[in-house]
């Protein structure tokens, strides 16, 4: 009998002591940050673990995530990049790897978006026209027949449009909007009258 209860104890002193440093089960959350998600296709590893990053809704690209299962005090972790999306040239992880103490937060994450130009054609314009793309403006003169914007990322909605007309002429676009795809954008035109 004073054999089994001595079992008994041992036995909780061991769950108590594997449970106050981390346990089997793990303990600890295993995450960080990412930034340049705009499409799925993104799978982070740590020893077999796999996650796929959801990119956001709201299309900034950026949020936090986390391995779903918990890793242990003193395990060693050391996350990869599986796969990325299609619409990005290269992704990078900073501390990747280490020996967990404390929860981790500080792997992250960034992707690079691959670029389209963005580019068209005008016809008549006699005097200074301005277009506007987002942030990106250009100014062109009279008797410009061609124009290019900043490069989009792909998968990112464009919108070219007129800021400023030029002196007794009125300009229009055509083609002005979308969203970047695998092939850069040629075929805006803006057409000037009278």
């Amino acid at each position: 009998m004073k054999s089994s209860y001595l079992r008994a104890g041992a036995a909780l002193a061991c769950a108590v002591a594997l449970s106050a440093c981390g346990g089997s089960d793990g303990q600890l959350e295993l995450g960080g940050s990412f930034a340049g998600v705009t499409k799925a296709g993104l799978v982070l590893t740590n020893g077999g673990q796999e996650k796929a990053i959801t990119p956001p809704a709201d299309g900034t690209g950026a949020g936090r995530w986390a391995f779903d299962n918990l890793i242990s005090t003193d395990d060693r972790y050391n996350v990869e990049i599986k796969s990325r999306p299609s619409n990005v040239s290269d992704c990078k992880i900073e501390n990747a790897g280490g020996r967990a103490g404390y929860h981790v937060y500080n792997v992250y994450v960034t992707c690079t978006p691959n670029f389209r130009g963005l580019s068209g054609t005008i016809g008549n314009l006699k005097g200074e026209l301005v277009l506007v793309n987002g942030s990106d403006n250009v100014t062109l003169q009279a008797g410009a027949t061609s124009f290019k914007m900043a490069n989009v990322a792909e998968d990112s909605p464009y919108g070219v449009s007129i800021l400023r007309q030029p002196a007794d002429q009125t300009c229009t676009v055509s083609n002005g909007s979308g969203t970047a795809r695998q092939a850069d954008i040629s075929n805006v035109s803006v057409t000037c009258t009278p």
